[in-house]
């Protein structure tokens, strides 16, 4: 049995875009992709777990088909999710790279999963590796110890572990998804606050951001990555990210430049920084050059 929910908008809307950052990598066993243009995901919500679809019958509107414990939870918060309370008040980008970029895609909307601990797993393990490792180590971790997708999901989709089983995958689990001990204890270590993270929430996204902080291996990067996906934080910076800093550099001065000087560059753009981020990300108009090929962390099983 499933339930059903059609979101309509005042203008147009994409969910491919809103969502996006939800995926982590194209073998992400809690995103999918479909050829048909349905984008399927799962999560756990407090109620349980759920499989989503969501397609886009209309340019304006959203349909959602969902199965599971958590499917009814699930539908309630698709608006959320695709950005329909995302206030973007008072946001009129001066700088000419933003302001194109925003022109270019009006319609960009950031959602939140109100899910933290499924957000938060995923950014420590992309800290000070290659996010194609970290992508891999998500997949292993999620195949391995999530429940299979409730509903008529993609054979190859899993619901993320609830924190009580993250607390519970052996050291050697992560060896061999290649995660160090530093983030594997962060893993835990957050897991065994799973409950509290959840109640960030209510919190505004600054103190969330700061309550995360406190955690032992949760700094301003991984805080922020967090908050961008659970809260839909528009203000939330990636700082201390190997490439948004020299991105940001190239895209709007034509160099790169350090995290300090992407700080005082944004601060004008308060409380959307994190937005303007996205939009050049979105529009087409970021600039990173590529001045040498990329190399994988060591292998940690062969060491």
């Amino acid at each position: 049995m499933s339930i059903s929910v059609s979101v309509r908008f005042a203008g147009p809307v994409s969910p491919a875009l809103t969502l996006a950052p939800l995926r982590r990598g194209r073998k992400d066993p809690c995103f999918y992709d479909a050829p048909d243009g349905a984008i399927w995901r799962t999560s756990l919500m407090r109620s349980g777990p759920v499989t989503a679809r969501l397609t886009r019958p209309a340019v304006d509107t959203v349909d959602c088909e969902a199965w599971g414990a958590g499917a009814r939870e699930f539908v309630e918060r698709v608006p959320a999710l695709l950005g329909a309370f995302d206030d973007g008040t008072g946001f009129d980008p001066a700088e000419p790279t933003i302001a194109a970029a925003h022109r270019r895609v009006p319609h960009l909307r950031l959602g939140r999963t109100d899910r933290v601990l499924e957000a938060l797993v995923p950014a420590v393990l992309e800290q000070r590796v290659y996010g194609k490792d970290a992508r891999r180590a998500w997949r292993l971790l999620v195949t391995r110890f999530g429940a299979p997708a409730p509903g008529p999901a993609p054979q190859h989709m899993r619901v993320p572990p609830p924190g009580d089983v993250w607390t519970r995958i052996p050291s050697w689990e992560f060896h061999r998804a290649n995660v160090d001990p530093g983030r594997a204890r962060t893993i835990v270590g957050c897991a065994q606050r799973a409950d509290s993270l959840e109640r960030l929430g209510s919190r505004s996204p600054a103190r969330a951001r700061t309550a995360m902080m406190s955690l032992p291996g949760v700094g301003e990067w991984t805080a922020a990555e967090t908050a961008q996906r659970a809260f839909g934080d528009p203000d939330a910076l990636s700082v201390g990210d190997y490439h948004l800093a020299k991105m940001v550099g190239w895209s709007l001065l034509g160099h790169p430049i350090d995290d300090p000087a992407m700080v005082e560059l944004l601060a004008p753009l308060r409380p959307h920084r994190h937005r303007a981020v996205r939009l050049l990300e979105t529009s087409g108009l970021a600039v990173l050059p590529r001045f040498g090929p990329r190399m994988a962390i060591p292998n940690l099983v062969d060491l």
